[in-house]
């Protein structure tokens, strides 16, 4: 009798946890931000990804973290739409964009990468993408166009960007850096020397977004890319 006494105060606790570690905030029209967290250096760390609302189903721009964190976006996202994900795309070969690709793939969600991120999930022993496509590629679904730009080396040597012409979003993933960020953060695959020559071109090929999405942190404002090549002045300064 005592444990039944407290069972819905430990689910509540769960349902609390579960809900600190996602949020899901509207961009604008069928388009929508998800941010979940993890511990990095004993602080709360968040990482965006973005996902399309279609008559096609849903289509994920990125994954969580790690698998844990899926089931509960999933469960969000069909309560909310009544629709399911079928395609989830990553940006870059890092667990915060790959984390739960095997779970998505157990749940027959299609998970597509390029070439030169499967091939540095291989070498670093990250999980996988099902489908793969080696150069820039256009995806066609439920009305929207979703196009795919290697802009070249950056925060790794394989970061994309992915581009919604029709509304004018940029999601830049860990390619561009928040506004809010002050330094650069995880460098250990950055290629400095190239990453300024690609956010130029990057800037030229998609002059006037409306939204520019960042891989971490606050996205309210559409100057990450020329705010990420600054950091990238200051830090050849120091």
């Amino acid at each position: 009798m005592r444990i039944l006494r407290y069972l819905p105060l430990i689910i509540c606790s769960i349902q609390f946890a579960c809900a600190q570690q996602l949020e899901i905030k509207n961009l604008t029209g069928n388009y929508y931000l998800f941010t979940t967290y993890q511990q990095i250096d004993g602080q709360r760390f968040p990482a965006n990804g973005l996902y399309l609302s279609t008559d096609e189903g849903i289509v994920m721009i990125d994954s969580p973290w790690d698998q844990t964190q899926i089931q509960p976006l999933l469960d969000s996202i069909e309560k909310r739409h009544n629709k399911k994900v079928v395609l989830c795309l990553a940006t870059h070969y890092h667990n915060d964009r790959t984390g739960g690709f095997d779970y998505l793939k157990s749940k027959g969600v299609k998970t597509y990468s390029s070439l030169q991120t499967l091939k540095l999930c291989h070498k670093y022993n990250e999980q996988k993408a099902q489908f793969i496509f080696k150069n820039d590629t256009v995806f066609n679904i439920g009305g929207y166009s979703i196009q795919t730009c290697y802009p070249g080396r950056g925060h790794t040597n394989d970061n994309i960007l992915v581009w919604f012409g029709h509304d004018q979003i940029l999601y830049g993933g860990c390619f561009v850096k928040s506004t809010e960020s002050q330094t650069l953060g995880n460098l250990k695959d950055a290629d400095l020397h190239s990453w300024p020559k690609s956010l130029r071109k990057a800037m030229k090929q998609f002059p006037h977004p409306k939204y520019v999405i960042p891989g971490h942190r606050g996205w309210q404002s559409n100057d990450g890319l020329s705010h990420t090549l600054q950091l990238l002045r200051n830090h050849k300064k120091h």
